[in-house]
């Protein structure tokens, strides 16, 4: 499983999170202490927002730990809204193009998890995208792939329902294709205005999700950067988290699907 850390608020420098505290991004992607694998190795990349829309990044296929360039980076990017992971491969190759963050346009996306099955849901998957976001893919990840189709959906226009619809979808394919569904689900995402993170999986086994106020804003984590463990606060799985200028909020998280629609209970008429 990867790592990844979240901020939104007042401009902070990178270093904050990737690389000053004591158990910083980069020290998680050699000793991570609530994931199934300690390391993570397999690449590493950070977005984030400026005075333009669209977000500046930076990967590498190189271990966090081991690139002197990203510390370099950290202590001199100032940034109001950034994204920063270290990848444990699950699937696809150790490449640039498949390191996190992802983006499209003023978009940027990052995520934990799997899907079970991946490679028999592929090609269904990558077939609902139009001809613009098709190419626009350029790795082989299920996160990508899933990043992708949130905007096919709508991300634009309604970021967390576009998530849930998405969610569902796969969850639907799995379902038909495979006649089984394992889905884990830990993201976050942001436009450059808006901060965003879902945890969700269909076993309630999601990776690991944390929240916390750090001076004039909010980050989001895979796990606490510090000792100060009243500090941060868990997300409960099935949550969708909104950062935004008003502070932080975390509502429930369903996907929308026809699995779920069995669901919900029905209305009785008086």
């Amino acid at each position: 499983m990867c790592r990844w850390a979240a901020y939104r608020g007042d401009p902070l420098y990178l270093e904050e999170l990737v690389s000053s505290p004591a158990h910083s991004l980069i020290e998680q992607s050699h000793c991570a202490t609530r994931a199934k694998t300690a390391t993570n190795g397999d690449g590493f990349g950070i977005a984030w927002y400026g005075d333009r829309p669209e977000p500046g990044r930076y990967r590498d296929i190189l271990p966090a730990w081991s690139d002197c360039n990203l510390k370099s980076l950290a202590r001199q990017i100032r940034s109001p809204l950034f994204l920063a992971h270290v990848r444990a491969a699950t699937g696809g190759g150790t490449r640039r193009d498949n390191c996190h963050p992802f983006t499209h346009d003023t978009w940027s996306f990052m995520h934990n998890g799997q899907i079970s099955g991946f490679e028999r849901l592929r090609r269904p998957m990558e077939a609902m995208l139009d001809d613009e976001l098709f190419n626009a893919r350029s790795g082989t990840t299920d996160s990508e792939l899933m990043f992708l189709l949130a905007l096919q959906f709508g991300l634009r226009e309604a970021p967390i329902a576009a998530m849930a619809a998405m969610v569902g979808f796969v969850e639907d394919l799995a379902e038909n294709i495979i006649g089984s569904i394992l889905l884990r689900f830990t993201a976050a995402f942001s436009d450059g205005n808006t901060l965003y993170a879902i945890r969700y999986a269909t076993d309630r086994k999601a990776p690991t999700l944390y929240a916390s106020p750090v001076g004039a804003g909010y980050c989001l984590v895979s796990e606490p950067l510090n000792d100060d463990v009243d500090a941060w606060a868990e997300i409960p799985d099935g949550s969708a988290v909104t950062v935004g200028k008003d502070g932080i909020d975390v509502a429930d998280f369903r996907p929308e699907n026809q699995r779920a629609a069995k669901l919900q209970p029905l209305a009785v008429s008086a």
